[in-house]
């Protein structure tokens, strides 16, 4: 684990700031210069010209520095001051201590917008993810176990995209609860466009994150980059619909190899979009969940136990053994006499005719004569005919 680093000066800050925008998301290479050299003397060396540090190739350090030639950070930290937000940067007292457990890709900062403690939001938090593509099924669940986790007091996060993202979002924030949007775009911007409600809402109520400056735009890339964001800030994820080929899946992956705890809600077997969260329930140590209790008791502290599901009881589960064993040897859609039922149930024919009494007593069987038979021809409990 990377030691957690005493907060940075203003020289210091203003360089992580620029290198949000120099470097791309989770640069280990870059990271070991700082580590070195520090934000400072590494900024101050790719906006002054000179070779590289050791190790880097000249044509990638020539591209660093036409971005930083570029880079402006003393107008994104004042972009990300006028949206009411903040540029936090490692050793920071709200800076999430888990993301430092990504080591090297650890963010160079982040850039939050929104008025809540990010640390301390992120300590009860769960990310939920899922497909963009999804089904009616998916949206429900994503939104429902996102309502009840906020219920329960705990942080939704996840990625602000179509589908499962945006329902987890919704869910959160229609229980009053508190919701986390990581970003692969700057958090000025409103991606996807069909979420920008959404986004202002999350804004507003929740918080956005962002490891890209204000006005950055997101790439195939950077979406890949920013999973590894949402595994590191939860305690675990929980993935609803994926395919085998999943971004949320590569999320999940990326939790387990953090320690975290890995989820997923089952599907129909008839749908592909079902069929990643099943692999990774398969083969990928991901653990079964279907409600918000069950999640929790996952990454919650000792006592936190989901209850037991409530199973109905059915009048003839209340029936003692031998009554039960009688009734079972009822036909179905046709009668019986005491004999064929003494034989049929291993029981002594007087018991039978006891136990049959008491079955017509309390509605389950008719009689006429020395015939006996079912009054209610339903299904029986085992499923048998």
């Amino acid at each position: 684990m990377t030691p957690r680093p005493s907060a940075p000066d203003a020289a210091e800050r203003s360089a992580l700031a620029a290198l949000t925008r120099i470097a791309e998301p989770g640069d280990q290479t870059v990271s070991r210069w700082l580590e070195t050299y520090g934000p400072s003397e590494v900024v101050r060396r790719l906006q002054k010209g000179g070779a590289g540090p050791p190790g880097s190739s000249k044509r990638r350090w020539e591209g660093l520095r036409l971005r930083a030639a570029k880079a402006r950070p003393e107008a994104d930290l004042a972009a990300i001051a006028a949206l009411g937000g903040r540029f936090l940067c490692p050793g920071d007292g709200e800076w999430p201590g888990q993301l430092d457990d990504l080591g090297l890709s650890r963010p160079y900062g982040l850039w939050v917008r929104g008025a809540p403690s990010l640390r301390f939001w992120a300590l009860r938090s769960v990310a939920v993810v899922g497909a963009r593509a999804c089904t009616d099924y998916g949206m429900h669940v994503a939104a429902a176990l996102s309502a009840g986790l906020a219920a329960h007091g705990w942080t939704v996060v996840s990625g602000a995209a179509y589908g499962i993202d945006g329902a987890a979002h919704r869910g959160a924030l229609g229980a009053g609860g508190a919701t986390v949007g990581v970003l692969a775009c700057g958090v000025d911007a409103a991606y996807p466009p069909g979420h920008a409600d959404l986004i202002r809402r999350t804004a507003e109520y929740g918080l956005l994150v962002a490891e890209l400056p204000p006005g950055s735009h997101p790439t195939r890339s950077r979406f890949v980059l920013r999973n590894r964001v949402i595994a590191a800030l939860t305690r675990g994820t929980v993935v609803v619909e994926a395919e085998v080929r999943s971004g949320s899946l590569v999320t999940a992956r990326r939790a387990r190899d953090l320690n975290r705890v890995v989820m997923g809600v089952p599907g129909p077997v008839t749908s592909g979009l079902s069929a990643g969260v099943h692999r990774l329930l398969q083969h990928d140590g991901g653990c079964l969940v279907t409600d918000p209790d069950e999640v929790v008791e996952l990454v919650g502290e000792m006592g936190d136990i989901a209850p037991d599901p409530e199973v109905p009881v059915l009048p003839r589960d209340l029936l003692p053994p031998e009554a039960a064993r009688v009734l079972e040897a009822l036909p179905a859609r046709a009668a019986a006499t005491v004999g064929r039922l003494a034989a049929a149930s291993a029981t002594p024919a007087d018991r039978v005719l006891v136990r049959l009494h008491e079955l017509r007593a309390l509605g389950f069987v008719g009689s006429a004569g020395e015939r006996w038979w079912l009054l209610d021809p339903s299904p029986r409990a085992d499923g048998g005919p």
